[in-house]
């Protein structure tokens, strides 16, 4: 799987767009609190940090959810030091109370977010990732691969990645798979599902950094984190939204995404 097309690389610095939409609109977004007060932990994408999930986990917090950062400075992949804090993060939100955790995944975030769920189902309520090449393999590339080969670790440290995503077990967990089409740094193939029970891809309209802070994936994420733990449904836009949404893909075919140039 190659980066995506330059054209849709030069359309990331549209994320700024999105991002004073969200200005605009997060007064209305944060207005209806909805939230049960149970822990939602937010992992950044690939060379971001806690800063860049900030305005994120404002508008969750002020909706009703004890929302937490990772707390583990920028993320430069999978190191020992990254897993470990990630493993102790879980327990120590665990310890603050005993309702399973959600967890929202931002591109690389994603990936640990699903990793962590496979290890650690019990914990997990659920998990919601932005923009995750969770289907990427050894050889695929992304527009950011080049930085990643230099500060990242040698060799994936999730065993099971070696094996195709449609080949191994199904989430232990309900997952929401949020992407764009228009992604300029990942290949939005490699950020769905494959269509299934309690898992689901849900489109969106922006770019790849601006994921965050756009309005439909901010909309999607609220309504998936006020569903009753174990009570799981599919998603569907609200009536007055749903020009926000294309209708999404899922995975059919084992190896399509390796067949896109």
């Amino acid at each position: 799987m190659h980066p995506p097309a330059p054209r849709l690389l030069a359309l990331e610095n549209l994320a700024v767009v999105e991002y004073a939409a969200f200005l605009a609109a997060a007064p209305f977004l944060a207005f209806h609190r909805d939230g049960d007060d149970h822990h939602v932990l937010v992992l950044p994408g690939f060379t971001a940090s806690d800063r860049s999930t900030q305005p994120l986990r404002a508008v969750l917090a002020r909706r009703g959810y004890q929302v937490h950062g990772w707390k583990l400075g920028p993320n430069v992949g999978p190191h020992p030091h990254i897993l470990q804090g990630l493993q102790e993060r879980l327990a120590s939100l665990r310890q603050q109370q005993r309702a399973r955790i959600s967890l929202i995944g931002w591109s690389l975030g994603g990936i640990y977010a699903r990793e962590l769920a496979r290890a650690n189902p019990a914990a997990i309520r659920q998990v919601i990732t932005l923009g995750s090449p969770f289907r990427f393999r050894a050889g695929d590339r992304g527009a950011a691969s080049g930085l990643y080969d230099a500060v990242g670790p040698n060799a994936d440290p999730f065993p099971g990645r070696m094996t195709g995503e449609h080949l191994r077990p199904p989430l232990p967990v309900p997952s929401t798979s949020i992407y764009s089409r228009t992604d300029g740094v990942v290949r939005w193939h490699a950020c769905i599902d494959s269509a299934g029970p309690e898992r689901e891809n849900v489109e969106v309209i922006g770019t790849h950094n601006g994921l965050g802070v756009n309005i439909a994936a901010l909309v999607a994420i609220s309504d998936r984190l006020a569903q009753p733990d174990g009570e799981w449904t599919p998603f569907r836009a609200p009536l007055a939204l749903r020009h926000l949404y294309p209708r999404p893909a899922s995975w059919s075919r084992a190896g399509e995404a390796h067949q896109v140039a």
